[in-house]
């Protein structure tokens, strides 16, 4: 994770920095705009921005916007004025903390971001046979492909290659291709030179270049377009990339891990993957199995994540009840680890008892997690299915496919990946088909309809 902060605040952000070190950010600092844009273009990057709400935050973002750099920005101040905080929200910030900071608040912030636990938790024999193969490889420069369903904890074994790998004292890299808009990738990938469009005002370093003698990770690689695959290709094949702009090769030096949760074969045949690209980043093939194959796995996490948020939320540490643990382990997991590491989060909220039993085991509405499936319920889900089905016969198929995808959209409150996802489709196949419906009038759910928390409320 690293942090970059940009203005002085009198020592306050100093206070910020000492947190943000002790778990486990590494930070620069700009005292001004300009000198944050050139900490940008010099190829040290930064994850996030934690930017001073009396510098001129709309500035700094259309600055961003205008080189094609993709990085947040979180807003601080030492009044928690609520006008500067929504003024700052409006500019473009993702969140608002007030100064001085709160450790915790800090550290939820760069968690946020980050997104990920760094922590290899496993003891089923499926997952050991994983972490297994990684161990042998590890130690090589073989590009790594590792592939499971969303949640099951990819980044977080592309991160474990990297840390017993030769390069593990050099840069880790990461970049999520479904995150970032197309017409941005390519110079997030491999920079730009100055003059090589409209707002290029400076040389800019790529992630390419910022991990040389490192590991590039590549996360979800199947949404990479595929115009921008025939230049990965050729950075792969041949170790140097061209700046957007640039007319001389650079060199670089990195090891490739690439990650994906969808079948990369299918993807070939339907013409929206390389099949040669495909070749070069499968040498090895790391699989990781769903949570709900690999059950030994399901206890050993919980009571991982039961000790991490009592501690990360100031409540006692209390053991998970064999009531509960049947229930968790006889849960289907759909969305893996992420899911099974939410829900012991709201236990360790929601106990209060000596134990976690099962009725602090809740899903994200607060119904009790093993009443939440009940006959009732499924034969209600039946009879619905029936009258659907009805429902189809006379309409087109287009007709369907639109109507599937909207609601799927509303139901994951504007998600655009949740959506996608469900639907079993590409993000970038899903955004076409709303730009589509949107074209012809039709009204979609915005993203982030569901956003109705922040870290901290602007007032």
């Amino acid at each position: 994770m690293r942090l970059l902060i940009v203005g002085t605040l009198k020592g306050q952000l100093t206070t910020a920095t000492k947190i943000a070190m002790a778990n486990g950010a590494s930070v620069t600092h700009a005292e001004a705009t300009e000198q944050a844009m050139a900490v940008l273009r010099s190829g040290k990057g930064a994850d996030l921005l934690l930017v001073d709400v009396a510098l001129d935050i709309r500035d700094l973002v259309m600055r961003l916007e205008a080189e094609h750099i993709h990085v947040p920005i979180v807003a601080c101040g030492i009044s928690n004025d609520a006008r500067a905080a929504v003024a700052a929200i409006h500019a473009g910030a993702k969140e608002y903390i007030p100064l001085p900071p709160d450790p915790e608040l800090i550290a939820a912030v760069l968690a946020a971001v980050a997104n990920d636990s760094r922590d290899l938790i496993y003891r089923d024999e499926a997952m050991g046979k994983v972490i297994k193969l990684a161990q042998h490889i590890a130690g090589s420069d073989a590009s790594v492909m590792i592939t499971g369903e969303s949640g099951t904890g990819k980044e977080v074994l592309a991160r474990y290659v990297h840390s017993r790998s030769n390069r593990a004292k050099r840069p880790f890299i990461s970049i999520n291709c479904a995150a970032i808009p197309e017409h941005l990738l390519e110079s997030e990938l491999f920079g730009h030179e100055k003059g090589s469009f409209t707002g290029a005002v400076a040389r800019r370093i790529g992630k390419f270049e910022e991990a040389t003698g490192g590991t590039l990770l590549l996360d979800e690689i199947s949404e990479m377009d595929v115009r921008l695959q025939s230049k990965l290709l050729r950075a792969i094949q041949e170790r140097v990339i061209d700046r957007v702009g640039g007319t001389k090769p650079v060199p670089v030096d990195i090891r490739i891990i690439a990650t994906s949760n969808r079948n990369l074969s299918e993807a070939v045949r339907e013409g929206t993957f390389r099949e040669d690209l495909l070749f070069r980043l499968n040498v090895v093939n790391l699989k990781i199995p769903p949570l709900r194959d690999r059950p030994a796995d399901i206890l050993e996490l919980a009571q991982h994540f039961a000790k991490k948020y009592a501690g990360a939320n100031g409540v006692p540490l209390r053991p998970i009840s064999a009531d509960a643990r049947r229930v968790l382990t006889s849960n289907r997991w759909q969305g893996n680890v992420r899911e099974l590491e939410n829900t012991i989060h709201r236990s360790v909220l929601m106990a209060q008892g000596d134990e976690i039993g099962p009725e602090a085991i809740l899903t994200p509405d607060g119904d009790r997690l093993d009443l939440a499936k009940t006959a009732p319920a499924v034969a209600h889900a039946t009879f619905a299915a029936e009258q659907v089905t009805r429902a189809l016969v006379g309409r087109t198929v287009a007709d369907v496919e639109r109507d599937l995808i909207l609601e799927t959209l509303k139901h994951c409150l504007g998600n655009r990946t949740h959506a996608a996802n469900i639907l079993g489709i590409s993000i970038r196949t899903l955004r076409n088909k709303l730009n589509e419906y949107a074209d012809g009038g039709i009204p979609i759910t915005p993203a982030g309809a569901g956003e109705h928390q922040r870290f901290v409320a602007a007032g």
